[in-house]
């Protein structure tokens, strides 16, 4: 029986995205262009490796009483059970029902942006999203209608090509992630020379708390910092793509269904909702 080295083909891998985003970073060198080289860098390569089920682009998201996020560097969201996608001048206003990670690109995790860390600046981003009004409503499955799932969590990150500053101490990096709170609390991230992360957190959702936006609500509040889990460096990408696939396909399975009528209530119409 032949075997194929999946080492060798992890750090293929590996090699492959990391050049490219060296690449974008050394010698794009307008602000604005560099920071689209990146965003798009990350966006290609998740769309190339991600499931199909999976879609991601840049953009804002929206609920159904029309409040925004902000712009969203990466954005994976669910196309399924999220019919419907607003498309203005090629930039996409997605549905928060549909939204299952976000992301905050930037081309140094240690640097500021605006007079923020760039950990700060990726919380706020990530609090805009989870702070939404999102809906849910009964679905059918196998033949059999379901009653409404609870609303899944949304997971929020930080993508970057490097980290300047000394190499080998975490410390200052960790201070930051730890003073994430609430929905600004940030699940993981990528350093693409350095390094992938996870930020352990303790507490569990509390399942008996009928009122699905308070029970989502609650266990951001209540998060509790444990600690921050670091791989190898040579191991950056893979373990950040493995982490992302453990929380999309076994933390989170598919996103709630969509109440598309609180999003006609806003234009005085009515869907039939039996056939």
């Amino acid at each position: 029986m032949s075997k194929v080295n999946l080492s060798h083909m992890f750090a293929g891998l590996q090699s492959q995205m990391t050049s490219q985003l060296n690449t974008n970073r050394k010698y794009i060198t307008h602000p604005g262009a560099k920071g689209d080289s990146l965003e798009n860098a990350w966006i290609d390569w998740l769309k190339k490796y991600l499931p199909n089920r999976y879609s991601v682009d840049k953009a804002i998201i929206i609920d159904s009483n029309g409040n925004t996020s902000h712009q969203i560097d990466v954005v994976i969201y669910d196309n399924w059970f999220t019919p419907f996608i607003f498309s203005q001048n090629g930039f996409h206003y997605i549905p928060a029902e549909g939204v299952y990670a976000v992301f905050e690109v930037k081309p140094d995790i240690s640097t500021k942006s605006d007079g923020k860390t760039n950990i700060e600046y990726a919380a706020e981003k990530i609090e805009s999203v989870r702070k939404l009004k999102r809906t849910t409503t009964s679905i059918i499955s196998v033949g059999q209608k379901h009653t409404p799932r609870g609303l899944t969590k949304i997971v929020g990150g930080i993508l970057t090509s490097t980290k300047s500053g000394t190499r080998k101490n975490n410390k200052t990096l960790i201070k930051h992630l730890n003073e994430q709170k609430g929905f600004k609390s940030i699940d993981f991230g990528c350093i693409a020379d350095y390094g992938s992360f996870y930020v352990d957190y303790d507490n569990e959702e509390n399942l008996k708390i009928t009122n699905f936006d308070r029970r989502y609500k609650q266990y951001y509040m209540k998060r509790e910092f444990k600690e921050v889990h670091f791989s190898k460096t040579e191991n950056s990408l893979v373990t950040f793509f493995m982490q992302l696939t453990r929380y999309l396909q076994q933390a989170i399975g598919t996103v709630q269904a969509i109440n598309l009528q609180t999003y006609l209530d806003k234009i005085d119409e009515k869907i039939d909702l039996d056939i």
